[in-house]
């Protein structure tokens, strides 16, 4: 059963900041994210991307600022933030020496829920694992268990969904595979938020994308605000639109 839905938007931040002694991480970050929208933040590496996830998911405490987190404060009211979301990170969490079906068995079972087992072929004809519910996960390829990570994520019908970077690694196949699951998560009313630093990802997935840069978001919106943020480029008499990669390296160039 899903934890019930607070009214409002589905993450709310407001002027996040976070250090490491001198090093400024996240210097007033500030966003909103709609309920059952796919939010792309965007950032090159050491952007501070994982230390806002980290920040939302309780895992990590800032040093200023605010974060709701489907209406509870993460710093206050960490145990209900914690039953609203599920945080999938860089690298699959799954464990290589049980089977698919038994990982899913497992994460229902210290979940407390009910019916593990037909929680587990649930996920697993969703995912389009059921062929391989009984082989080891170190006989997986990248991208299935990648989709067996993110089934894991959903057990207990979370509100709110992390992606950290969640097709770092996979070949260009299996990142299809992983796009064509997050398109469903929002399908299904479920909230994301997705860190990348793949600009034709957050492109082909994101309803809004905002790009952090030295610890700051330097612009927020649509695909199409972001591009109408610079003039078509025009060769002879043929118009070429700009792109979320062009977009992204002209804001960064202003930016410095």
């Amino acid at each position: 059963m899903k934890t019930n839905q607070v009214p409002g938007p589905a993450i709310h931040v407001q002027g996040l900041e976070k250090s490491y002694k001198k090093l400024e991480v996240l210097r007033g970050v500030d966003f909103e994210v709609a309920p059952g929208s796919i939010f792309a933040l965007l950032g090159s590496n050491g952007a501070g991307k994982t230390t806002v996830v980290r920040i939302l998911s309780t895992l990590l405490a800032p040093d200023a600022g605010t974060a709701h987190v489907n209406g509870f404060d993460v710093a206050t009211q960490s145990a209900q933030v914690r039953a609203s979301i599920s945080l999938t990170g860089q690298f699959a969490a799954v464990d290589e020496v049980l089977t698919g079906r038994e990982n899913l068995v497992l994460v229902a079972k210290l979940r407390h829920l009910k019916d593990s087992g037909t929680i587990a072929d649930e996920l697993l004809e969703r995912f389009s694992l059921t062929d391989a519910a009984a082989r080891k996960v170190s006989e997986y390829s990248g991208g299935m268990r990648r989709r067996l990570d993110i089934a894991m994520s959903l057990i207990g019908d979370p509100r709110i969904i992390f992606l950290d970077e969640p097709t770092t690694g996979l070949d260009p196949q299996a990142r299809l595979e992983v796009w064509r699951m997050v398109k469903e998560l929002a399908a299904n009313g479920t909230t994301v938020l997705l860190t990348t630093q793949y600009l034709d990802e957050a492109e082909q997935l994101a309803d809004r994308v905002a790009i952090l840069n030295e610890g700051k978001i330097i612009v927020n919106g649509t695909l199409a605000e972001l591009k109408a943020m610079l003039p078509p480029a025009k060769v002879e008499y043929v118009e070429k639109q700009p792109t979320l990669e062009d977009v992204f390296f002209a804001l960064i160039g202003a930016n410095k």
